[in-house]
């Protein structure tokens, strides 16, 4: 099997939820079970002028993993105006003969590559993962209105009043463009029952939209963080510092649980890259405000298991719906009770009262409150804890995509292989009985042999 793995990012430049599966998945299918495959990342205009070269880029010594040039992006229509860039990468397409094309984003690339992948490998079955609502919503995706109020989904009136100085026509010609371009993939997938409703709501095929988990690597959990007193008041936020991720509305709760006198500590890790200038200034200014909180800035994923180990809950307050958050399947890897925001893909991972407790979005005072039952509850920190899932692996999603993949080109899955017999030991082996001699019986015939089962590959 050959598979042409196409993202709008690679993790090397931008390590976003959608880079990290992407990439993820792509690795465990060439290391793991052999596929062949080709990964083509685009690139994000601001980096455009840090890595300057050819349209085409090897990622490091990846020859498999390569960055793709483009500009000129339409992020309402998602048009790739470089139809000659994108016209570029034909040849490398029809060399690289892929039985299955997967688009995890239409981002940078646009609808128009999905002509150009058609045209070059007809063969091809094509799988779309919509990692989260870009093609429902032009306002990038965020199912928010432009004053941050939670949106059911596009509808003309709706989407006229996010754009009052774009015509109606506009947003028809887009959801059909989308609707019909995307509509061409063999199957459609979305990380989260949430997305998928939300999908089959804006009317693309009940059918055809199909739920599939994002997992994370496996690895050793961080222990708890030593608490002699017991009080677990220690709360860490991992994430983007920008507007829908919600930093400035816990910093508010932070420093309205320090205005009450209740004693916590608080560490916000993530960038602050290409933020608007205006949104920089007031987080900074939240953060003098609440004296328990501390900006540790940009994190690597190798250091993600010591900055756990540090925490006692980790807080996702997005105002947004998000999807299927890696942050929160991190958490519970490493053994950490979720705060989260109440609504769409979080609260879809975090069981309220089991694994961890909702608030309602946007909502400062209300997430002071949840941190402060969280610091005071007796026991609480304990029994969430003991009930934690581990979460979906990409060894797991690895395998459910690839049995997707065998379905799609009608490949029968592999045999599983026979559990071997450990043969007892010759000292515990009891001698059988001798028979008592009797007369000759009728020839009976002989049982068939069991049919022997093919080995895996």
């Amino acid at each position: 099997m050959r598979v042409l793995m196409i993202c709008h990012n690679h993790p090397a430049l931008q390590p976003g939820g959608t880079e990290v599966v992407a990439r993820s998945l792509f690795r465990e299918l060439r290391d793991v079970h052999g596929v062949e495959g080709l990964f083509l990342a685009a690139v994000l205009p601001p980096l455009r002028q840090r890595h300057p070269g050819s349209m085409l880029q090897a990622v490091g010594d990846h020859a498999e993993e390569m960055l793709v040039w483009l500009g000129h992006f339409d992020r309402f229509f998602l048009h790739q105006l470089d139809t000659n860039g994108l016209a570029t990468l034909a040849p490398l397409i029809e060399q690289a003969r892929p039985d299955i094309i997967h688009l995890h984003h239409p981002l940078l690339f646009g609808v128009e590559a999905v002509d150009l992948l058609r045209r070059c490998a007809p063969q091809a079955k094509l799988v779309f993962t919509a990692h989260d609502y870009f093609a429902l919503c032009a306002h990038e995706g965020e199912l928010l209105t432009q004053d941050d109020r939670l949106c059911p989904g596009p509808s003309l009136d709706r989407c006229r009043r996010c754009f009052p100085g774009r015509p109606g026509a506009d947003f028809v010609m887009r959801d059909l463009g989308i609707r019909d371009t995307l509509g061409l993939a063999d199957a459609v997938l979305v990380p989260g029952e949430f997305a998928r409703q939300r999908y089959i709501a804006a009317g693309w095929p009940a059918e055809q939209v199909m739920v599939m988990r994002n997992g994370i690597a496996e690895a050793p959990a961080a222990p708890p963080r030593s608490a002699p007193d017991g009080r677990r008041d220690r709360f860490g936020f991992f994430g983007h510092i920008n507007r829908i991720k919600g930093s400035q509305v816990l910093l508010r709760a932070s420093a309205t649980l320090s205005a009450q006198g209740v004693p916590h500590r608080l560490n916000l890790h993530g960038g602050t890259d290409h933020q608007p200038e205006a949104l920089v200034t007031s987080f900074n200014t939240l953060l003098a405000g609440a004296p328990a909180a501390r900006h540790t800035g940009t994190y690597q994923a190798e250091a993600l298991p010591s900055l756990m180990g540090a925490v006692d809950w980790v807080v996702m307050p997005s105002i947004w719906y998000e999807n299927a958050p890696l942050v929160l399947l991190e958490a519970f890897r490493h053994g950490r009770p979720a705060l989260c925001s109440g609504i769409g893909g979080m609260a879809e991972t975090v069981r309220h009262g089991v694994d961890g407790l909702h608030f309602p979005p946007n909502d400062p005072l209300a997430l002071a409150d949840t941190m402060r039952q969280a610091i005071e509850g007796k026991g609480l920190w304990a029994k969430l804890r003991a009930n934690i899932q581990p979460p979906h692996s990409v060894a797991a999603m690895t395998q459910e995509h690839l049995a997707l993949y065998r379905r799609l080109l009608g490949q029968p899955e592999p045999a599983t292989p026979p559990a071997l017999a450990k043969p007892k030991p010759a000292s515990k082996a009891k001698p059988k009985p001798k028979a008592a001699p009797r007369k000759p019986a009728a020839a009976k015939p002989k049982p068939k042999a069991p049919a022997r089962r093919s080995a895996r590959r």
